[in-house]
């Protein structure tokens, strides 16, 4: 791999790194690929987030497909969920997100889905790449009476938001919520969805402007959501990201719900009505200790995998299994759907909540979350490649692990997605376990300093 695809797609500055040159390269070399084996005109959906670049993006995306004969439909402003579940709908040959999810505005990124749904393998990628940055092969050009097409979807958030009702057999009647939009995508259909659900919503950072996406909103910052929840006695508050692919939430009383969390009451729930295949429940190795002794307690056989919904869903699929997903709010629920869908893990949580008539915080206590800590290193591409080989890291982490014994464990890795080294420590301490991350981040960072 050159470096130009993360773990969830290619992601960068706008107009930086992920320029409109670039994103136009991408286009006619997801066009050439999927027009390779057939002579008519593939087609591609484009859907995207509400960054000030996205549009950009879409667009010189849009032209690199036509340029090599591609059709394109433009889903204007969606959630990446919705481009997933679009494609296999539509009959598109593929589907293309244009987001940087939960980043801040500055960054964007390009997704892109296989005509199921799936997020691209690694081997389509990595060609995608030498085309794109070798130019091998060199994409053909469309002759003039050959290029493709633009038209633009009336139906995308109509035919999504059927999709999300058909899965909650449920009403959501009687229940009182705050949606948290993230000023992103999710302000596409959140709102309609939930209220024709039969929720009552109140609805938060629903008002993008091109550069507030993410900013002191949505699940990476709860802060305002909890309060509005607390002070105006509702029953919970749901947040998702930019892109609306996750979601968290925060019980009656405030407190952070995670994507742990929410998977252990979904779980249970799901075992109780057999409806988890082969009583499995798929994470991550970032996976809180407290969802693993919480499967254990309950007779669920857990396995994880490397961080990354990919990841998830690729073992969901290797298994026969049906549920999974991240801490951070990816959940997959593969009854329904191809990757993780921040609405559609709320109205599954919702309705659970509903049709049983208990509490959010009653339904999130069947886990006890253990205190976890994540540090972040700042490095460069060349520091994170070396991350693998230098022994002095190896030594920080063995020493780490030692300190932390049988009570504790750390994940220390490259971000996939991000210029970081995280750095995860966790254990029974909150305090002691904050001191040893900070002090192995401070060690990690001094040896990559050498590159």
């Amino acid at each position: 791999m050159h470096g130009l695809f993360g773990t969830d797609g290619v992601r960068g500055i706008a107009n930086d790194f992920l320029n409109c040159e670039r994103a136009m390269q991408i286009g006619r070399a997801v066009g050439s690929l999927l027009s390779r084996k057939r002579r008519y005109h593939p087609l591609v959906l484009i859907g995207q987030d509400t960054r000030l670049s996205s549009e950009m993006l879409a667009s010189a995306v849009t032209a690199g497909l036509c340029s090599v004969g591609a059709d394109v439909i433009r889903l204007g402003t969606v959630s990446t969920p919705a481009v997933a579940f679009l494609v296999e709908k539509y009959k598109a040959r593929a589907g293309i997100m244009i987001s940087a999810s939960h980043n801040p505005y500055e960054f964007n990124g390009i997704k892109i889905f296989d005509e199921e749904g799936f997020k691209f393998p690694d081997e389509l990628e990595e060609r995608i790449e030498s085309i794109v940055l070798d130019n091998t092969p060199a994409p053909v050009m469309a002759q003039s009476n050959e290029i493709g097409t633009v038209s633009f979807s009336e139906r995308a958030h109509r035919d999504y938001m059927a999709h999300i009702r058909a899965s909650v057999s449920h009403s959501l009647d009687g229940l009182h919520i705050a949606l948290d939009c993230a000023n992103g995508s999710a302000v596409a259909t959140a709102e309609e969805l939930f209220n024709s659900l039969g929720a009552r919503c109140d609805v938060l950072a629903n008002t993008p402007d091109g550069v507030n996406i993410n900013r002191d909103c949505g699940s990476t910052h709860l802060e305002h959501l909890a309060r509005y929840v607390r002070e105006h006695g509702l029953d919970c508050g749901i947040a998702f990201d930019g892109d609306a692919d996750r979601c968290l939430a925060v019980d009656e009383m405030g407190n952070e719900i995670d994507g742990d969390m929410i998977m252990a009451a979904i779980a249970l729930d799901m075992k109780g009505r057999g409806k988890l295949a082969k009583n499995t429940l798929i994470g991550t190795i970032m996976t809180n200790l407290g969802l693993r002794k919480f499967c254990e307690e309950y007779g669920i056989d857990f396995i994880d995998t490397k961080v990354g919904d990919r990841y998830v869903l690729e073992r969901i699929e290797l298994g026969g299994f049906s549920f999974g997903g991240e801490q951070s709010g990816h959940i997959i629920f593969r009854d329904f759907a191809t990757t993780g869908d921040g609405q559609l893990t709320a109205a599954q949580l919702l309705s659970l909540m509903a049709r049983t008539g208990k509490k959010l915080s009653e339904l999130a206590s069947v886990m006890k979350k253990y205190p976890q800590c994540t540090v972040n290193v700042n490095t460069t591409p060349e520091a994170k490649l070396a991350f693998y080989t230098d022994p002095d890291i190896k030594d920080i982490i063995d020493s780490l692990e030692e300190k932390l014994g049988a009570q504790g464990r750390a994940v220390v890795r490259p971000s996939g997605t991000e210029p970081f080294i995280r750095i995860m420590v966790e254990g029974e301490d909150q305090r002691a376990i904050q001191e040893m991350a900070d002090d192995a981040a401070e060690e990690i960072a001094a040896v990559l300093a050498r590159y």
